[in-house]
């Protein structure tokens, strides 16, 4: 492990104040779930450093800016750094306002930037990286002693965020890491050289960590981890994954498990098989394509091809055959041609997606496909993207279309529809996590978030399903939960914030000479 401090300059940070009133804090969080994630342990060690979340205080008693404002940023979204340093110079006239502020900023971009984060924007007072987050109250209370901006970045992680202090943002739905890092190297993609080789937690830990959340009231949780599917390389286990799942299944009160995102090279028929026969792992699943080209594919150094791809897809719907398949999908790589694309096309046609995360390729400083020749133009790429574009929406209406009638079991969310108050409906994910918008009807019980509700879909939309059964005498049905337990027990709490109360982590540091065995899991 290599730590590297940055020499740094002097900020205008004045002293702390020493009241009796708490410094508040505000997480800003850019990029993928594992920043999610990270954001929520961020949370939890400001919690437990003593600050409060500045939307847990009361409208007329918030201040406009929190006296810590941390940015957990991306290095992966397309204008990354633009989004960033203007986000900076936002709250640069809060930070002369009251130089007792301070401003902190983490993540992918911190890893890759380091110090130059200082450099072009001299007011932020603290700069950490992807695999030492635990440090940033301490980070916080060098910079406002020392009056200097404080940059610490280290190369390699030392302890799995586990064993951090988490506050989730959802009293009923949670994020488990299983492993952090990457050891592929797409050429288009940044990603192993922050977050660092693939690490995996030990089964045992991961599955003690999900029974106590599924004991504080959480029935749904998201496996995480850059390559999910090939969890178990670090200690020699190939099957690991599917292995996880089986005994995901076997965790009495946990209700849903899905995971992302998985790799198509990796992805073999024993996990599809778990999924198939574990009741609680839900029919979805996010399958990242990027090229349907085998030309393009192999430029972009995923280690997989078209035919490979559609056979996972075939599989997948041989033995999960309501399953809603996802995907990614990224537009004029370098050297596309128009054959290229129409490959892309034909792939994302026969696979009958539910929904895709399409993205136009942007020049990523650093990766090895910002050097290579034959950059397609701006004009061309807009251009295939619409076309992508238009194939999806048709694809996505027919599937939501096709759904129409049958019945759904939806775990109600609080803030899915941006329509549900002029509506009067509510909102929630079914099973294969289609965004699903219900009819209350009159007189009939409100579900809480957390709550399952079944009812029947009555209009399928290009990007979510309708279901006003309920008015119309047919099935509305509400199953409360220990989810729906804890999102109320929450409404009232003293702190305001709505959200569960931190969490100390659970114990992985090192790899223990022996662990309990995982109930259908031969790796401890």
């Amino acid at each position: 492990m290599t730590t590297q401090n940055f020499a740094t300059t002097p900020v205008a940070t004045a002293p702390i104040p020493t009241t009796s009133a708490p410094r508040t804090y505000d997480v800003r969080t850019h990029g993928c779930q594992m920043n999610v994630h990270d954001s929520e342990r961020l949370a939890g060690l400001l919690e437990t450093a003593g600050y409060i979340d500045l939307a847990s205080l009361p409208a007329g008693d918030r201040p406009e800016v929190a006296d810590v404002v941390v940015f957990n940023t991306c290095a992966v979204r397309e204008n990354a750094d633009n989004k960033l340093y203007g986000n900076l110079g936002q709250l640069r006239p809060a930070k002369l306002k009251n130089p007792g502020m301070q401003i902190a900023v983490g993540g992918c971009m911190a890893q890759k930037d380091r110090g130059t984060i200082v450099q072009r924007a001299p007011w932020v007072d603290v700069v950490f990286g992807t695999h030492n987050i635990g440090s940033l109250p301490a980070l916080l209370d060098r910079a406002a002693h020392n009056k200097r901006a404080e940059v610490e970045i280290l190369e390699s992680l030392e302890v799995f965020p586990s064993t951090l202090p988490t506050r989730r943002d959802s009293a009923y739905s949670a994020w488990v890491s299983i492993s952090v890092g990457c050891n592929n190297t797409c050429t288009f993609c940044i990603v192993p050289s922050l977050r660092g080789k693939e690490q995996d937690r030990r089964p045992g830990e991961i599955l003690a960590e999900i029974e106590a959340l599924v004991a504080q009231g959480v029935v749904e949780v998201t496996l995480l981890g850059q390559n999910v599917n090939t969890y178990g390389v670090e200690f020699g286990d190939r099957l690991a994954f599917g292995k996880l799942l089986r005994a995901c299944g076997q965790i009495e009160g946990l209700e849903r498990v899905r995971f992302t995102s998985p790799h198509p090279a990796a992805f073999t028929e024993d996990v599809i098989l778990a999924m198939a026969a574990t009741p609680n792992v839900m029919p979805s699943l996010h399958m990242p394509l990027q090229s349907g080209s085998d030309k393009v594919l192999k430029d972009m150094r995923r280690s997989y091809r078209s035919a490979k791809f559609l056979g996972i897809i075939e599989n997948v719907r041989k033995h999960i055959p309501d399953a809603a398949i996802t995907t990614d999908i990224i537009v004029g790589f370098p050297g596309e041609t128009e054959e290229d694309f129409q490959g892309t096309l034909d792939v994302v046609r026969e696979s009958g997606f539910s929904s895709a995360f399409t993205f136009q390729y942007s020049i990523r400083p650093g990766t090895p496909a910002a050097t290579m020749e034959q950059q397609v133009p701006k004009g061309v790429v807009q251009e295939r993207f619409e076309r992508l574009i238009a194939l999806q929406e048709e694809l996505s209406w027919a599937g939501n279309r096709a759904v129409e009638g049958r019945e759904v079991e939806v775990l109600v969310t609080p803030s899915e529809g941006r329509k549900d108050a002029e509506t009067k409906r509510m909102s929630g994910r079914a099973r294969d996590n289609r965004l699903v918008h219900f009819a209350v009807p009159e007189g009939a019980e409100v579900p809480r978030p957390g709550d399952m509700v079944t009812v029947q879909v009555t209009y399928g939309a290009p990007h979510h399903l309708v279901a006003d059964s309920g008015l119309e005498g047919g099935t509305y049905a509400v199953r409360r939960t220990p989810g729906g337990d804890a999102w109320a027990a929450l409404q009232d709490a003293p702190d305001g914030a709505g959200k569960p109360a931190v969490s100390l982590g659970m114990p992985s540091v090192g790899r223990p000479a022996a662990a309990p065995v995982a109930p259908g899991c031969s790796v401890v």
